[in-house]
């Protein structure tokens, strides 16, 4: 078992990100056409994370031309370059399946507002 758990620590990233379900967010994602590397950027709403070890996935849904689109992505993935918050959510779900039968406003998450800490002054 500690063959296994020291394979799952090196595959894993020391930094994959602070984000959780519910919030919008661009996965910047490395495409290798033949010798060419180049990023593409896909950007949506998570609506569901998996934690198996390494084994991590998160699943991230936005809507192309009025068609769904949702897409799986590994979180420890060498081919992720970064995942950016654009904009936090609220929700009291693990996982938003209901928002795949949700259209137009109904779709949408309401945003969380994070209160800034206090300045605090010096005597």
């Amino acid at each position: 078992m500690n063959e296994i758990k020291a394979i799952d620590a090196a595959q894993m990233k020391s930094d994959p990100g602070n984000f959780k379900v519910g919030d919008t967010v661009k996965v910047h994602f490395k495409i290798i056409e033949g010798k060419n590397e180049r990023i593409q950027i896909y950007e949506g709403l998570v609506i569901a994370m998996k934690n198996a070890q390494a084994g991590q996935t998160f699943t991230v849904r936005k809507t192309s031309y009025g068609v769904g689109v949702e897409r799986v992505f590994p979180l420890h993935s060498p081919r992720i370059a970064k995942v950016e918050v654009i904009r936090p959510g609220k929700v009291r779900r693990a996982k938003l399946y209901y928002i795949r039968s949700k259209i137009g406003k109904g779709a949408k998450i309401k945003e969380l507002i994070i209160k800034k800490k206090d300045k605090q002054v010096k005597s």
